[in-house]
């Protein structure tokens, strides 16, 4: 028994027991990594077939759904839009059912007077120096482009 014991504690038989339990580890754990790379690897490879696949079968519909979204923003914009406009015109035409209104702005654009008043027209004393052609036609007064439409007709008949 003291030779095995002493065979036990030896330097060279410590070493070779201690090379063969290493072997022993290195040999399970590559096995266990070797086991669990190939089982990952296929539920992986599973895992991005299916999240593939939901993307391809989702990238449409998605793309429909905030294209139809950004389409119903623009319709709803422009329905405020022309709510707005219907109500200024609603505001114009009762303004322009006022007698006053009406009067007041028939004078201003047409230049009309009521019986008894005198009219004046005030010039520019820069535009003066211009002359009627250089004006355009809604910088002039009404009756001289009715005037110059006749001026003009005359002339092409000539």
């Amino acid at each position: 028994m003291a030779v095995k014991d002493r065979d036990r504690f030896s330097t060279a038989t410590r070493i070779r027991l201690l090379g063969e339990q290493t072997a022993a580890r290195v040999y399970r754990s590559q096995t266990k990594r070797q086991a669990r790379r190939s089982r990952l690897t296929g539920r992986a490879a599973l895992l991005a077939l299916v999240v593939c696949s939901l993307v391809v079968a989702l990238a449409y519909p998605i793309r429909q759904y905030v294209s139809q979204r950004a389409e119903i923003a623009d319709l709803q914009r422009q329905q405020e839009q022309a709510r707005q406009r219907v109500e200024q015109l609603r505001d114009l035409k009762a303004r322009w059912q006022d007698d006053a209104y009406a009067e007041q702005r028939i004078r201003e654009r047409l230049h009309y007077v009521m019986p008894g008043e005198t009219g004046f027209i005030v010039v520019d004393p820069g535009a003066a120096r211009q002359s009627r052609a250089d004006l355009g036609a809604a910088d002039r007064p009404w009756y001289s482009n009715v005037w110059d439409g006749v001026d003009k007709s005359d002339a092409a008949d000539q």
